[in-house]
This record gives structure tokens, sequence and C-alpha cells, in this order.
């Protein structure tokens, strides 16, 4: 068999079944089976695999197939062997059903259509803009040119901006490819940062539980010792005294 790759799948890797296969595992599926569902779903991708071609350069691809498994998955649940049809032949339009309206929405994420009307008035201002000063326009010019604040201007665009899969290649040397994903961190997470942070909460768990609390309220929430000592009943001279136990403990564990 000719190798075919979609979606970093390897078809030949894929399982055939019969029909009568299928069907014993759509019946053993329908009686709740969870194995048998699984591998009705594994032996069905090609179908997906098909439709996912099919819409290629319409949406991205890994995301296309998410919601072709999404179809798949409401055609096992909804076919009926008395529609006297092959499983394939009524998941099909199930699959692309479910990719048409991904597609159709523009974006996996919904958009308020209020939203989608502010967006399209700054698309429309920013390209009229750029066509009669041969530049593009700030978010403040587009703002009050359709006479919308900007942070709403704002929103609109980001809302209906496309989205991008984490599993996106960005970078690709031969077979080594560099995703989206590993692209992605914190600055402020450093492996020193993080290290600490493990420490610090380990010895959190190790106070009595109402250090832990005074500690808690003083330093996460914000609040004063007086407003710790009323909260919990005690009195502030108690709170100062259990705080400056529980900072030393912390810092002999540190």
């Amino acid at each position: 068999m000719r190798k075919v790759v979609i979606n970093g799948i390897d078809t030949r890797s894929l399982p055939k079944i019969t029909q009568s296969e299928c069907e014993e595992l759509l019946m053993k599926t329908k009686e709740g089976d969870k194995d048998a569902q699984d591998k009705l779903v594994i032996a069905n991708l090609r179908l997906v695999l098909s439709m996912v071609q099919r819409f290629s350069g319409r949406a991205n691809g890994d995301d296309l197939f998410q919601v072709g498994v999404v179809g798949l998955m409401k055609a096992i649940e909804g076919f009926d062997p008395k529609f006297n049809v092959r499983f394939s032949t009524y998941a099909v339009p199930m699959i692309s059903g479910e990719m048409r309206r991904f597609i159709k929405d523009g974006t996996g994420i919904k958009v308020s259509r209020s939203l989608r009307d502010t967006a399209y008035k700054a698309l429309k201002a920013k390209e009229e803009y750029e066509l009669k000063h041969a530049t593009s326009p700030t978010m403040l010019e587009i703002a009050a040119e359709i006479d919308v604040p900007l942070r709403d201007v704002v929103c609109a665009l980001d809302a209906v901006s496309e989205t991008v899969s984490l599993q996106e290649c960005v970078y690709s040397d031969g077979e080594d490819g560099l995703l989206l994903m590993e692209q992605i961190g914190d600055s402020k997470q450093n492996e020193e940062n993080w290290s600490t942070n493990l420490a610090l909460r380990e010895a959190m768990e190790q106070l009595p539980d109402r250090e832990r609390e005074v500690l808690k309220l003083r330093y996460y929430v914000g609040k004063t010792q007086m407003e710790i000592s009323q909260k919990i009943g005690i009195s502030q001279a108690q709170v100062s005294r259990l705080e400056k136990n529980a900072l030393g403990k912390i810092k002999e564990c540190l």
C-alpha cells in the first residue's frame, strides 16, 4: 500500500475492517462497549482524513481533524442499522457537515454578532483609509472613523482574527520541525523561579493549619493583621506571633 501521511498520521497504520466487523462493533457500541467504540473510531479515521484533504486550505488541518472526529462520534451515536445503508455512507455527510459549520464560523471561537459587525466596520474603514492615504491607519484613527470606542475596536478585531493551532509547525528542517507550542513560554517562570515556588509550596504544607491560614490571608489575599484577627477571632498580637513563627519555619525549610 502506498504511504499517505495526513496530519502526521500514516494511513497505512490504520486498521481495516469488513462490513460485518463494522456492524458487530456498532452493535457492541450501542450496548455500551467502550473498547468497541474506540476500535470503530480508529478504523474509520480514514473517512475523517479524506474530508480533511477535501477542505484543505480553508482551515487549519489539525482543527479540521478534531472537528471531523466529533462528526464521526455523532455518526456512531446516531447510526441505526434500519437505515439500510453502509455506515461510511451515513458518516461522511456527518463529518463534512461538522467541518463546514466550523469553516463557516470563521474561527474555532464563537463570536457575538455585535463584535462581528464592529470588526466588519473597522476592516472596511481600514481598507478605505489605505486607499485614500496609501498608509495603514492606527487603531485610534479607525475608532474615530467608525465612532466606536478604541477598546471595542481592538476587542472586535482580535475576536475575528484567525486562530492558530498549537500543533502548527513554525519551522522545518528536513525531518525535524519546531511546533508553535514549543515556542510559547512564560519568562517569569524560569527554572530558578519554578524550583523556588515548589520549595515554598512544600514548606507551606508543613506548617500548622493556623499558621498556614495566617500566611495565606496576609500575603496571598493581602489582608492586614487587624483584618486577619477579626476574621479568625484572635488578637492582633497572636496574629503577629503566628506570622513570625511561620516565616521563621519557612526560612529554615528554604
